[in-house]
């Protein structure tokens, strides 16, 4: 008789193929995936984090720069509306949340999405799924650690009288030469994640909340300069621009699938996952919503464009005073240090899967027997993406970073179909209603999402997926261990 909450042998596991078929269709169990949670090489991650810690994880990953600097992008193109294109955005999100939580209850390892799809579409498939993410995580950590010399730079002003010279503050490209405040956040938060999960999880907790207070902050602020004539056109540029207002606004959510890099750190991972990732997406979009009606409110959409339409701009222009625009600038700092920091957690958990796969080296699957943590993986990833931002041009490698996350959120839609109808048994804390529809809607939205995007952005993300099957040809197919369990 099988144990409460085990689950029946997975009877479709593949039989041995010849390697490159095999590589298409070979598919690890989730009995397995489950069974190696938190196991790495010389020691084990520990389960600390409660659910607060998790949706504090994924909060901290989704609201960053993105408010802060979003809305001179999506006003001019959706006018008063923004505030519905926000919910929309949301509602797009939603549905490839609902899969995620689903599929973070049901299978609770460090994957994310890569384990999901090794569990149900195959090894090759998973390893495109990792290389994506490896591009979102990756390059989101020093596109974001980029970003923070420039609120640094505002707090300094604001407070010391100083700045930083533009050539140690500012990326190659941008009129900088080395970028000394991207590295510094990058090292920051790789110290705080030496430290363990749990330490790491409650710097987090104090920066999310301290970001929270700064964006109610500037709603309260913000609503003493509030004009109800800004809101006399509501509409102005027609429902058209409500959807394209959206779509740029929906990557203002990317970043709630962090909580799932976390499943093997969860105290209570098959119930708590999916509370975090849901609670997670409804408070960052009433908060965005909330800060999107108040600035609009305050300010006359015509005058929101590119980046000087800031909430520290509006702050200034409300209050008349410099001191409220510093203040939120030092909730920007710790904003995006935040995210900083919990994305490059998701980075080392999603490598520390793969390695224990055998799809990239043994090094990154290492845990120290103190700390409970991935170290050298933690020290490798913080280096290469603290050099990344502060010495190297992103262009348009940013833009790729969107639609690796898409193409990482349609998998993950995907597979909840998939399990479903291949493990229909299998014990579901979470799912998601109304059967295959909204996974399939999800699908949708990310398909059209990725269609939006521009052709620059395809090339970019075409060679990187290049790359990628090269890797996995030369090292991935023949060191994979589920590979070495077939012959």
């Amino acid at each position: 008789m099988l144990d409460q909450g085990t689950v029946a042998p997975d009877t479709t596991a593949p039989t041995p193929k010849s390697s490159v078929l095999s590589a298409l269709t070979r598919r690890k169990p989730v009995e397995r995936l489950v069974a190696e949670g938190g196991q790495g090489e010389g020691g084990s991650l520990r389960r600390s984090l409660s659910m607060w810690q998790l949706t504090m994880i994924s909060i901290g990953a989704t609201l960053g720069t993105g408010i802060f600097v979003v809305l001179g992008e999506s006003v001019p193109k959706a006018g008063p509306a923004v505030t519905l294109a926000f919910v929309f955005a949301g509602l797009t999100a939603l549905f490839s949340a609902l899969s995620y939580a689903e599929l973070a209850g049901t299978i609770p390892v460090a994957g994310s999405s890569y384990s999901y799809a090794y569990a149900t579409m195959g090894e090759l498939v998973a390893w495109v799924c990792g290389w994506c993410l490896l591009l979102e995580y990756g390059v989101s950590v020093a596109a974001v650690a980029v970003g923070w010399g420039d609120y640094l730079n505002q707090l300094l002003d604001g407070t010391l009288g100083v700045t930083l010279p533009t050539a140690l503050s500012a990326p190659p490209g941008d009129g900088g030469i080395f970028n000394l405040p991207a590295l510094i956040v990058v090292v920051l938060a790789m110290m705080f994640l030496l430290g363990g999960a749990k330490e790491s999880a409650r710097a987090n907790t104090i920066m999310v909340l301290v970001k929270i207070a700064s964006l109610v902050l500037f709603c309260a602020i913000g609503f003493m300069g509030f004009k109800s004539g800004n809101y006399s056109d509501f509409m102005p540029l027609g429902i058209g621009s409500v959807g394209a207002a959206g779509a740029i606004l929906f990557f203002s959510y990317i970043g709630f699938d962090a909580a799932s890099t976390a499943g093997e750190e969860a105290e209570n991972p098959k119930r708590d996952l999916p509370r975090a990732i849901m609670l997670s997406l409804v408070i960052v979009t009433v908060l965005y919503v909330l800060v999107a009606a108040v600035a609009v409110g305050a300010w006359d959409w015509r005058k929101f464009a590119g980046s000087e339409a800031t909430l520290t701009a509006i702050m200034n222009d409300v209050t008349g005073q410099g001191f409220w625009g510093t203040l939120l600038a030092g909730g920007a700092v710790i904003s995006i240090a935040s995210v900083v920091l919990t994305v490059l957690y998701g980075q080392t958990r999603i490598l520390f899967a793969m390695s224990r796969d055998g799809l990239v080296p043994k090094v990154f699957g290492k845990v120290h027997p103190t700390s409970g943590t991935p170290r050298v993986n933690t020290v490798i990833v913080s280096l290469f993406c603290g050099v990344l931002a502060a010495a190297v041009p992103l262009g348009k490698l940013v833009s790729a970073t969107s639609i690796g996350t898409l193409f990482a959120f349609a998998l993950v839609n995907i597979a909840v179909v998939v399990l479903r109808r291949n493990r229909p048994e299998m014990d579901r804390t979470f799912k998601v209603p109304f059967g295959p529809l909204f996974p399939v809607l999800g699908f949708a939205f990310c398909a059209y999402s990725m269609y939006t995007l521009d052709v620059d952005t395809w090339i970019v993300f075409g060679a990187w997926m290049a790359v990628g099957l090269v890797f996995y040809a030369v090292y991935g197919i023949r060191r994979s261990r589920l590979a070495s369990a077939e012959k």
